[in-house]
């Protein structure tokens, strides 16, 4: 199967490239990133071309030499925070991006797209477990571009009969267990690297950004899933999806962890204390955002292999320290 991963050199994309090549021979694997927010040192296949998805006439080219069978589509501006401040940089990349890339599958006849969505979609929670039908409000651009990715996929199912999967991916967190490759922000605002910088004096303070959520201590609550999990849910769904797929799953432990979790498992990692500050609210975060993974467990048969946060931070903690 000759597959093309958008967002190949950013942080879940490299991981999935690096699984997919212990399956598939490297020629059968093409990347295209436009490296604003991925690494070039992070694309692990020779078949790479540094294409923006708004470059609709480069794409198309791309798709022209590749006989792609699949796509899985990761690029997207994914910061929570910038999105609330510059939207129309968000909808613009996200949305138009995507739109240019079902074009030139369409006109190539590839009709498999494995999406990267998020649990942004939902916005803030009417439950303690969020299914795949919680309503969708989502409290920042970022998630609502997500959304309208995935309903135009749901239109461009039955107009053009493009398949799709819809990951809603909560947390993704954790790095490759061998310590190759991890997470590598440019600006980074995730809290378990955020965290394991301050700890190796990377960063004078950590901040947690609110302590007055309704949660046992007061910071936000999120489901951390790894990124080998995330990644082992994608290989099988290339084995799932055929002519009859339009599908929307979560992806998740089913169980989540507050800030000052993140905190108190890596100051007992590391074996460093760290400055920890509180700040204000971020905009268009929710208080709590834990998955109810049941349909992915089912249509799958996948399960999380890493459930407990102190795997998920060693994991990080090996990559940082290996890599700072």
């Amino acid at each position: 199967m000759n597959i093309l991963v958008t967002g190949g050199a950013g942080y879940i994309g490299s991981h999935c490239v690096k699984t997919l090549l212990k399956i598939f021979p490297e020629e059968n694997i093409t990347v295209i990133d436009n490296l604003s927010e991925g690494h070039r040192d992070a694309v692990l296949t020779s078949k790479f071309y540094e294409c923006d998805l708004r470059d609709k006439e480069y794409l198309r080219n791309v798709f022209r030499k590749g006989s792609f069978e699949a796509v899985i589509h990761f690029a997207a501006f994914a910061s929570v925070p910038e999105s609330v401040t510059s939207p129309h940089k968000y909808y613009e990349n996200n949305i138009v991006g995507s739109l240019n890339l079902l074009e030139a599958m369409l006109e190539s006849n590839v009709k498999k797209l494995i999406f990267s969505s998020s649990a942004a979609v939902y916005g803030e929670p009417i439950s303690e477990f969020i299914d795949e039908e919680h309503s969708k409000v989502p409290t920042n651009p970022y998630g609502h571009s997500k959304l309208i990715i995935e309903e135009i996929l749901k239109w461009y199912y039955i107009a053009y009969k493009i398949n799709s999967i819809s990951f809603r991916y909560f947390c993704a967190a954790g790095a490759d267990p061998e310590g190759m490759i991890g997470e590598r922000h440019k600006n980074e605002t995730h809290s378990i690297p955020s965290a394991i910088l301050t700890a190796l004096g990377k960063r004078e303070t950590f901040y947690v950004y609110g302590n007055d959520y309704k949660t046992k201590d007061g910071s936000g609550v999120r489901d951390y899933i790894h990124v080998n999990d995330l990644v082992d849910a994608h290989i099988k769904a290339l084995d799932v999806i055929d002519e009859n797929t339009c599908d929307q799953m979560n992806l998740g432990i089913g169980k989540g962890f507050t800030v000052f979790d993140i905190v108190n498992t890596v100051k007992k990692l590391s074996g460093k204390q760290f400055n920890v500050k509180i700040a204000e609210r971020r905009a268009g975060d929710p208080s709590v955002l834990v998955a109810k993974p049941d349909k992915a467990f089912k249509y799958l048969n996948w399960k999380p292999k890493y459930t407990e946060l102190d795997d998920i931070v060693e994991s990080a903690l090996k990559f940082f320290k290996l890599h700072s």
